[in-house]
């Protein structure tokens, strides 16, 4: 086949979408497909018409590769392509939008709401500790948490960097204390459950994608009953929000309160494809290679 590889783009994401899209592109040839690798600019439908591939590989993390855009470009291309479609994705890059959807079924996540960036020099919108985060962004890009100690000012300073300097609205969260958890789907099945143990601070954008600062216990050293209930919301996430291909469910576990202490905070539609990626390595431990990952991402866009 001809397979086109999109990655790269503007987005905060764009390097680790490029070691994705990379990544995939080898598997891809080692396969015996011809491919073409596109770094996305504002032409880029003009390189996907001029190329003409058989599918395209969506490898792009972030906006606007992930929140729907670039999937309503290839709809009206009449491209297939791999992972989800037009609506899911609007609606799994939005973290109000997706807890709309999960909440009403059972999915337990953190409450919280929106928050003018501006309302946080005037105090604080939650108690302490509590997370402040963009709506729309993934990789944990823009992500504070506010602790006790008062580590960016109480109130907060206008002057200290976060995401307040960047972004008009955010969400406020309360922060879930205890253990990082993720769980991958890939082909309508969960494959397990990965605790993530960031060597200091927490798991940031750094400890995601700097080889050596987060420890990956899979599978997880966790109660079965915790590790069923995370592969099965994990799932349910997925089904109710129409995902394709692989998807990736992020947790929190305070094991200090059991299952009633297990909350779903996102579900990345586009997980990533790097060296470091949490799907790879779950796959890989079930002993499905990179190449196999990645065709079998292909088959299900094709099917």
């Amino acid at each position: 086949m001809h397979v086109v590889v999109l990655m790269g783009g503007w987005s905060a994401e764009r390097e680790v979408s490029l070691m994705s899209g990379k990544g995939i592109v080898a598997a891809l040839e080692s396969l015996g497909h011809r491919v073409t690798a596109i770094d996305m600019d504002r032409d880029v439908a003009a390189k996907l018409a001029a190329a003409k591939p058989d599918v395209v590989f969506n490898a792009l993390h972030g906006t606007p590769g992930e929140d729907g855009s670039v999937q309503g470009m290839l709809e009206l291309m009449g491209l297939k392509y791999t992972h989800s479609g037009l609506v899911t994705s609007v609606i799994a890059i939005d973290k109000v939008l997706t807890k709309n959807a999960l909440v009403p079924h059972g999915i337990p996540m953190p409450g919280g709401r929106i928050v003018k960036s501006a309302e946080v020099f005037e105090g604080d919108p939650l108690k302490r500790p509590y997370v402040l985060k963009p709506v729309n962004e993934g990789s944990s890009v823009g992500v504070a948490i506010v602790t006790d100690d008062g580590n960016y000012g109480n109130p907060i300073g206008r002057d200290v960097a976060g995401p307040w300097q960047d972004f008009e609205e955010l969400l406020a969260e309360p922060y879930v204390r205890g253990r990082e958890l993720t769980t991958a789907i890939l082909g309508g099945k969960a494959l397990g459950v990965t605790e993530l143990k960031p060597k200091s601070g927490w798991y940031d954008y750094d400890a995601k994608y700097t080889d050596g600062m987060t420890e990956h216990v899979f599978p997880a050293q966790i109660p079965d009953h915790i590790a069923e209930a995370c592969k099965r919301i994990a799932l349910e996430a997925h089904r109710l929000l129409g995902c394709r291909g692989a998807s990736r469910s992020d947790f929190r576990w305070d094991d200090e309160r059991g299952e009633d202490g297990l909350f779903l905070l996102e579900v990345n539609t586009q997980p990533g494809m790097t060296p470091l990626s949490l799907v790879p390595e779950q796959a890989k431990h079930l002993g499905i290679s990179y190449p196999e990952l990645v065709q079998m991402i292909v088959d299900e866009a094709l099917a």
